[in-house]
């Protein structure tokens, strides 16, 4: 074999060499985004984990101030500071732990399903009370008792109810205004805007009520006037004007949600206001400006 053919078998081998191990070494590059973006859901997954234990121990120390029977207090405190301790545990347990990860997700549906029995149990005796209360009006003494029992539990009830209606107020997050042009892209310049187009996420909450609902968007100008065509909705016993309305189907779970408004009059440059609405609550608010 002479040497220029041992040249040219030599860098073949070469060329194949290399080409393999260009390869390998794209396919462990992929490898490793894949694992990175696991490794950010499961993140994701823990935090939001840890947000709803840290929601039970909340709601447990809210309802043990609420009632007045010691037995169900001790309970309360019992699954109180068991939650507590499960959330230091999942604090503990790295986000790729798949298997405590499993663990402790079970044991939060298991919270889930004990606080909705407590939830019950407490309206039970609400109930309860009441009618004992109805029965003891034949004698005035009795009956003037009950109904002191009653406000007092009474007080207690809308206390709760209050306190659950707030947990299960909706949350607007990641909120974002842009700007589009004529031909559908991002303009800079407020006079080139032709459509607004707004994303926001309503995050999950377990405590909410699922349904249809209306979500209104009110855009406020620079001179805190509404971008609006005409439209109202009532908050706080007043009525006003929104900027885009839409329905959504909420199910608990996080919820992505985009409008879109078309400019149809003069916009000026400045800072600019969005607050978005629903169930009569402002579950978000953000801001955007634009140049001239």
């Amino acid at each position: 074999m002479d040497k220029k053919r041992i040249i040219i078998i030599a860098a073949a081998v070469g060329i194949a060499v290399l080409g393999v191990v260009s390869y390998l070494a794209f396919s462990l590059h992929q490898k490793n985004i894949e694992n990175e973006e696991m490794l950010m859901l499961a993140e994701m997954d823990k935090r939001e984990m840890e947000n709803e234990y840290a929601q039970f121990a909340v709601q447990y120390s809210e309802m043990k101030t609420q009632i007045n029977n010691d037995s169900l207090i001790a309970q309360l405190d019992r699954e109180q500071r068991r939650t507590e301790e499960l959330l230091e545990e999942l604090k503990r347990v790295k986000s790729n732990n798949a298997k405590e990860i499993r663990r402790l997700k079970q044991e939060l549906a298991t919270l889930r399903t004990i606080m909705r029995g407590y939830i019950m149990e407490i309206d039970s005796l609400n109930r309860l009370n009441q009618a004992l209360a109805k029965e003891n009006k034949k004698v005035k003494a009795q009956y003037n008792e009950a109904q002191t029992h009653i406000s007092s539990l009474t007080t207690e009830k809308e206390t709760l109810t209050e306190k659950v209606a707030i947990a299960s107020q909706l949350d607007a997050t990641s909120i974002t205004v842009t700007g589009k042009n004529k031909r559908g892209k991002t303009a800079k310049k407020i006079k080139d805007v032709k459509k607004f187009v707004i994303d926001f996420v309503i995050t999950k909450n377990i405590t909410a009520s699922t349904g249809i609902r209306p979500v209104y968007v009110r855009i406020l100008r620079p001179a805190n006037t509404v971008v609006t065509s005409g439209g109202t909705f009532t908050y706080e016993n007043r009525q006003l004007e929104y900027t885009v309305m839409k329905e959504i189907e909420y199910t608990g779970e996080e919820h992505p949600v985009t409008m879109y408004w078309d400019v149809a009059e003069y916009l000026s440059p400045g800072k600019y206001r969005v607050d978005i609405f629903c169930d009569g609550n402002n579950i978000g608010t953000s801001y955007f400006e634009y140049e001239k």
